[in-house]
């Protein structure tokens, strides 16, 4: 007699199945699926035009995207492969199948509507008291492009590349005009071959002009920068009669530099230092997170390799959204962030900025960590304010927990959740693909933070 249980795979059910039977009841798939049924979606929906046959509802879509970003599975052939494979993705898509093509084209279709659904999705967190802005934490970490960094051209290799290629463009159609050709390698076709390096010359053509187009807006804001510097000592020297003292600033410049870059695959992305040495194409992806509960309350992407001009329009994005989710008192930051004019902007917002002005020892001495700092001059600057706030005992205890916070929420979404690299291409896309991968994230860690959310109407 037989101790082991029969294994039978063609026995039909006996009665019909449902999908909700295959998942247990605090499955992050459930919630997924219970958030997005909270959401207006009906700038979606009254996108449709309504003809043909019908359509997967957006709710269906968008949970198929969000859960595929939240568990590591972002591109579109590997979703729909999921929905037949994976007992999760079936659950959500009700035992439908969306093609790639129509997820992809949704993801694309709708990305520009994902900054409502990532703040519907904290004003959801606040109705079920999961969040209540206080200190957020604000830095930034590079996201591949979806382009490698050797489809990147320089301006002064583009010239010579231009050279070489005319050159030869030049001898190919002298041997096009040679009766003779008898020395040329089997399988040569001199039309192919100068089409080719024609083809080649004018994308370069159009990669030097938006080079160009590039070093002229960096000329103006740097001649914009001199000239307000220029004028500042011009203003200090008739104060005070005296030459200002350090070195004269440096006349920007016009022009392309040679070692200005564009990149034929994704033109928007930008070679940047990554940790632990070296450079990569890559986006700029920044996000302020909150301290109490690691929800991304912010986001934002830029070209730019570092974080010194993201304070401002991350103030912005705070701002715009205070109305519905609270306003924001603390806002911590690294060395990366600070500036006088950043601690000024903050200010001027009635947030209270614990921004590092220098890196500091992961170990300083016992009577240092339990030592209050000199009283602060009465004319002190905003900068030493604030500096002198940081080294209070409070002031360290509290951006201890900046650390903690916005670095660990980086680490999951590029190591656990797999996100290390955007599928679009294009700033404003990569732009709403992050919010994408942020409203995942928020979702995910709101599983979390909701004590027995299962079973809930």
């Amino acid at each position: 007699m037989s101790n082991f249980i029969v294994t039978d795979r063609k026995t039909d059910y006996l009665l019909p199945p449902s999908v909700s039977d295959w998942l247990g009841e605090d499955h992050l798939a459930r919630f997924v699926v219970e958030v997005i049924d909270q959401l207006d979606l009906s700038n979606l929906t009254r996108q449709y035009a309504g003809r043909g046959s019908k359509a997967h509802h957006p709710a269906t879509l968008l949970a198929i995207l969000v859960y595929g970003y939240a568990t590591g599975v972002f591109s579109s052939r590997r979703l729909e492969r999921a929905t037949y494979d994976s007992v999760a993705f079936r659950y959500i898509a009700a035992n439908s199948h969306p093609d790639h093509d129509t997820l992809a084209t949704f993801r694309r279709r709708f990305l520009d509507e994902l900054a409502s659904l990532f703040v519907q999705v904290l004003e959801y967190a606040q109705e079920l008291k999961l969040l209540k802005l206080g200190t957020v934490c604000l830095d930034g970490t590079k996201i591949h492009a979806n382009a490698s960094r050797h489809s990147a051209l320089s301006h002064g290799h583009i010239e010579k590349l231009e050279v070489q290629l005319q050159a030869e463009v030049q001898e190919l159609l002298a041997l096009a005009e040679q009766a003779d050709q008898a020395d040329l390698p089997d399988g040569v076709s001199l039309p192919e071959e100068i089409k080719r390096r024609e083809d080649r010359l004018a994308a370069m053509a159009k990669a030097k002009a938006k080079i160009a187009a590039r070093a002229a807006e960096r000329y103006a804001q740097e001649k914009a920068e001199y000239d307000e510097k220029m004028a500042h000592r011009a203003a200090k020297e008739k104060d005070t009669g005296k030459k200002p003292g350090g070195r004269v600033p440096k006349a920007p410049e016009p022009g392309p530099k040679d070692s200005d870059q564009i990149n034929l695959t994704d033109e928007e992305s930008r070679i940047m230092p990554v940790a632990g040495g070296g450079y990569e194409q890559a986006y700029n992806a920044q996000a302020a997170v909150d301290a109490a509960t690691m929800l991304v309350v912010a986001t934002g992407v830029t070209q730019a390799p570092n974080d010194k001009e993201q304070v401002e329009p991350m103030l912005k994005t705070l701002d715009a959204q205070a109305e519905t989710l609270g306003a924001v008192e603390r806002l911590m930051a690294d060395t990366g962030y600070s500036s006088e004019t950043n601690i000024k902007a903050c200010e001027a917002a009635h947030i209270e900025p614990l921004i590092a002005v220098a890196k500091e020892e992961h170990h300083p001495g016992w009577r240092e960590r339990h030592s209050e700092p000199a009283a602060l001059p009465a004319e002190a600057t905003p900068m030493q304010a604030m500096a002198h706030r940081l080294k209070t005992k409070a002031g360290r205890a509290a951006y201890a927990l900046r650390k903690q916070t916005v670095e660990p929420v980086f680490g999951i979404i590029k190591s656990v959740m797999g996100f290390r690299q955007f599928l679009l291409r294009g700033l404003e896309k990569v732009t709403g693909e992050w919010s994408l991968v942020c409203l995942a994230w928020n979702i995910k860690r709101m599983a979390v933070l909701r004590p027995n959310w299962a079973g809930s109407p």
